[in-house]
């Protein structure tokens, strides 16, 4: 069956044909670092998935979804409640492979993801390749999104940056120093040198995909604003507007606002 608990044991290695789909609710997960040799498309009809690769993170909340070329060491996390969908796809295909790439799911794509998500692995072939059309054309034009979060990987950080992912607020920088013992200076030169952002743009960045993660864990907005220490609600809108050209409601239902703007040039401190 496509659909199975969050405990089952599954290996798509092991089964044949085109694509293999899995459906699942899931509590608090966590993957362990891992890869597969097929392609992996992963995405959240609910709720919010987090991707980590070698030195970045990864966000996608609900109408995003994760293409994962096969051979790419990746980890899955979700600490919320989520519908989860996996794809699992063979090296011969239809269309041609995208790199590791978010794109914006819209409402036909989201209906292939969940047909092959819940179709039984032993469908006919020539049923399965059909459908594989259709979606190698709307990845093809899916909007590409950039919801990514460097991390740097100086020894001095590791104790930190193990609390920040597991959700912990980054502190200022000047908060910063007194935790790692180096001053504003050598920190903000690490953090240029290592994820190619000032500290202010990396915590800008942390800020917003953990707001997109808590709202779409169900977080109240007043309350994620107030978790994120944002002056206020009017404070946290105009924030995430900002950021990606819609309110956090809008985005979250997948609203055709303007692109994300590149987080490297957004720096606003609230």
């Amino acid at each position: 069956m496509a659909h199975i608990r969050a405990e089952h044991e599954f290996n798509a290695d092991s089964l044949e044909g085109p694509v293999i789909g899995i459906a699942a609710d899931m509590g608090r997960h966590d993957s362990g670092r891992h890869l597969h040799r097929r392609h992996q498309l992963l995405f959240a009809a609910a709720g919010c998935i987090i991707i980590e690769l070698e030195k970045t993170l990864c966000l996608l909340p609900p109408t995003r979804a994760a293409w994962i070329p096969a051979g790419t060491p990746h980890r899955a996390l979700m600490r919320g409640v989520v519908a989860y969908r996996s794809l699992y796809f063979s090296a011969d295909l239809p269309f041609f492979a995208p790199p590791l790439q978010v794109v914006a799911v819209n409402p036909l794509l989201r209906e292939v993801i969940e047909r092959m998500a819940f179709w039984e692995w032993d469908r006919p072939e020539p049923q399965q390749r059909s459908l594989l059309q259709v979606f190698g054309e709307e990845m093809q034009v899916a909007r590409r999104e950039s919801w990514q979060l460097p991390f740097p990987v100086d020894a001095r950080l590791g104790a930190w940056l193990r609390e920040v992912r597991d959700g912990a607020l980054p502190p200022r920088l000047r908060q910063l120093t007194g935790r790692i013992g180096a001053c504003e200076r050598t920190i903000s030169r690490l953090f240029l040198r290592e994820t190619g952002m000032s500290y202010q743009a990396w915590r800008q960045q942390w800020r917003l995909l953990r707001a997109m993660e808590r709202l779409a864990e169900g977080g109240g907005l007043s309350r994620v604003a107030q978790e994120l220490e944002f002056a206020s609600d009017s404070a946290f809108i105009a924030f995430f507007r900002q950021h990606t050209g819609q309110t956090p409601w809008r985005y979250l239902q997948g609203g055709d606002g303007l692109p994300p703007p590149d987080p490297c040039q957004s720096s606003v401190s609230r």
